[in-house]
């Protein structure tokens, strides 16, 4: 029996959980790996419809939109984040959102 791609296994499990956070999640990074950046946007923010305080979405649409040539639009998701991640008291988020801020201004 051949192995499906994990792309397609994220879609078929995708048809039984459309409103997975994971399994969208895990779509997205999958379209990131391909470099499909306008698919991983759409995906990430189909996450965010989901469950707006995904937390690892803010640093991923930034990152995308960086790609994309939208710094503004990064810049913004990554502001976000970070007051996502006070909010959530997760530190670990916060230094690696205000370092892509950092990065991004500079």
């Amino acid at each position: 029996m051949e192995k499906l791609p994990r792309k397609e296994l994220i879609f078929d499990m995708l048809v039984k959980e459309p409103n997975d956070v994971f399994l969208n999640y895990a779509l997205a990074m999958e379209h990131l790996s391909a470099e499909e950046f306008k698919e991983a946007e759409a995906q990430l923010r189909k996450v965010l419809d989901i469950k707006i305080d995904y937390l690892p979405c803010y640093y991923q649409l930034g990152q995308v939109n960086e790609k994309l040539n939208n710094n503004d639009l990064a810049l913004s998701y990554y502001k976000q984040g970070v007051e996502l991640a006070k909010s959530q008291n997760n530190t670990k988020a916060l230094g690696e959102l205000n370092e892509a801020i950092w990065m991004l201004e500079d």
